[in-house]
């Protein structure tokens, strides 16, 4: 009786997941459409498309307009096809430019993207920093909120994109990130780092003995990553961080820019 409920339960898994992944390919071949349509097309009980439609629209694949009743796709789902080798090559092009300017700044640098309400650190010099005061940090997620990185990708991202990051990360419901939520220090973030082209971590946000700032990597008007820099709060202000550092973070942001090109 065990087993069989297992391969009954497991059945139901992965008919679910079929379902889903119908639902996300209609949806993107139809550029948007209704749930309605979608139970029609698919021949898949409305109810169900409500269901796993909601379960979509957590995950970041989807996005529900609250006034039009239609549903489409978000830069996380469109990217699904290309996202992991446009990740690759983004390694690929931060490398030797890491190399090259990790020895003249000397504290560590990470590239970073983001993933689903965090920041994902994909290349790092923290391993080859004498300055550093972490190693292992690649695949390690950041908070978006709380980190240069995270604040550099909502600023220079499409207000359309920074909504989506916003309620998902309202819906996460992070204890740690509700200050940073409210909508006067957003709008002031924004506009600050936007004004600068640099966003910073100073105030112990995250972790108190560091503090950092990021750049973003910009390609085709879009942004794909970020780069920071990170350094130990007692050793600079940030005043002093952006002066010397600034320049250098953003010469690397556009070298591993142009890589992307050739």
């Amino acid at each position: 009786m065990e087993e069989q409920a297992t391969k009954g339960s497991r059945s139901e898994a992965v008919r679910a997941l079929t379902r889903g992944l119908a639902i996300l390919r209609h949806i993107n071949v139809s550029g948007e459409t209704r749930p309605g349509e979608i139970a029609r097309a698919l021949e898949i009980p409305r109810p169900t498309v409500y269901r796993l439609l909601e379960t979509l629209e957590e995950a970041g694949y989807v996005v529900m307009s609250p006034t039009s009743n239609r549903v489409r796709v978000t830069r996380l789902a469109a990217s699904l096809g290309d996202g992991y080798a446009l990740t690759s090559e983004l390694c690929q092009a931060s490398g030797p430019v890491f190399s090259e300017y990790g020895a003249k700044i000397v504290w560590p640098l990470d590239l970073s993207v983001y993933n689903n309400g965090t920041m994902v650190i994909q290349e790092t010099t923290h391993g080859r920093s004498p300055l550093s005061i972490d190693r292992g940090m690649t695949g390690y997620k950041l908070p978006v909120l709380r980190t240069s990185a995270g604040r550099a990708y909502l600023a220079f991202c499409s207000e359309e994109e920074r909504q989506f990051i916003l309620d998902h990360l309202r819906r996460l419901g992070d204890p740690d990130d509700l200050p940073f939520l409210e909508p006067r220090f957003l709008s002031q973030m924004i506009e600050e780092t936007c004004s600068r082209g640099i966003a910073i971590r100073s105030a112990g946000e995250f972790r108190k003995q560091t503090a950092s700032i990021a750049v973003p990597v910009m390609f085709d008007g879009r942004i794909l990553a970020c780069v920071s820099m990170i350094w130990i709060r007692s050793a600079m202000d940030v005043k002093r961080a952006i002066a010397e550092f600034g320049n250098p973070l953003h010469q690397v942001a556009q070298r591993i820019a142009e890589t992307l090109s050739d």
